[in-house]
């Protein structure tokens, strides 16, 4: 068993709330009120309350960064920082983990617009990072799954059904051990839409984590609407 003060001092997380889009209408996403409650915060409580976790990054945009709402300014300490974001979520990333504390060797990076990652699937995600690879959290594709093509006439149509048996809908949080991740986003952090791309760009394995649908990533109205109805559920 891994003392409180190893745990503490080996795991920092990654908080990524840099977009700007406002889709959901004026204010950007993660500071909504989801339940009464900022989204963002509903993501960052699952990591501030983990006793594993020692440093958490939260990344925003460099606007919000230098005036936080009030309710961030509040967190912020010995154990919370915030960083300024990048043009591209690889930088935004890429600013978060040099902003850790030099003993986190462990590190997990988590979309802001998730609100409810579930502790079980952190604890899985430290632990197979402890014993030296990376993971994500993720969920197995159910739907049929259509490649599609555009026809001469701009009509888009079904090209081919895809087999689902292999295929994964990625999550986070996703963990690496940290000297892995710089390396990849040195080397292949370009263009990567989430991190474990950088470390299957340099054939690393990425060991996955079965994940839930609830923990979505609220991005549309619908989204939101069902992340309300969730909380609702939850009182």
């Amino acid at each position: 068993m891994n003392s409180p003060q190893r745990s503490l001092a080996e795991v920092g997380a990654v908080i990524v709330a840099a977009g700007r889009g406002t889709r959901l209408g004026g204010t950007a996403k993660q500071f909504r009120q989801l339940g009464g409650v900022p989204l963002l915060l509903h993501a960052l409580r699952p990591f501030t309350s983990h006793p594993d976790i020692g440093a958490i990054v939260v990344v925003l945009p460099p606007e919000a960064c230098a005036t936080p709402p009030g309710w961030l300014a509040d967190l912020v300490g010995a154990r919370l920082s915030l960083v300024a974001g990048g043009e591209e979520r690889a930088d935004s990333v890429r600013a978060g983990v040099a902003a850790l504390p030099a003993h986190c060797s462990i590190v997990l990076i988590h979309d802001g617009a998730r609100p409810f990652p579930h502790r079980s699937v952190i604890d899985g995600v430290i632990e197979t990072c402890r014993a030296g690879e990376p993971a994500i959290a993720a969920i197995p594709i159910h739907d049929t799954v259509k490649e599609a093509v555009t026809r001469a006439d701009a009509t888009l149509v079904t090209h081919r059904t895809i087999s689902r048996d292999r295929l994964w809908r990625a999550q986070t949080p996703q963990g690496f051990p940290r000297l892995l991740l710089e390396r990849a986003y040195l080397e292949q952090g370009d263009g990567v839409t989430d991190d474990a791309q950088a470390l299957e760009r340099l054939g690393i394995d990425v060991v996955l984590i079965p994940d839930s649908t609830l923990n979505l990533k609220v991005t549309t109205a619908d989204d939101f609407a069902f992340a309300e109805a969730l909380v609702e559920a939850r009182k």
